[in-house]
């Protein structure tokens, strides 16, 4: 029984940083590009930018998702 707790724990860490991770890496990205596209074509900042914001939103949910998942099984595992 203790070693399930100790994998649910694991599990649980493990998503929520590997999460993090690549949000932190898309979001990097995300904005690079659209920094990118704004020097090129500086008439297309606002497309660009809401553009932006809506990506940021969607990379922003998938860490929120992957915790709330390592929560149910930390919680189920136990």
């Amino acid at each position: 029984m203790q070693i399930a707790m100790n994998l649910s724990d694991i599990t649980l860490g493990l998503g929520a940083g590997l999460a993090a991770i690549g949000s932190g890496i898309g979001m990097g990205l995300v904005v690079g590009r659209t920094i990118e596209g704004v020097s090129r074509q500086p008439e297309l900042r606002g497309q660009l930018m809401g553009l932006m914001f809506l990506g940021v939103g969607f990379v922003d949910a998938l860490p929120i998702i992957a915790f709330v998942f390592g929560l149910i099984a930390w919680f189920t595992g136990k």
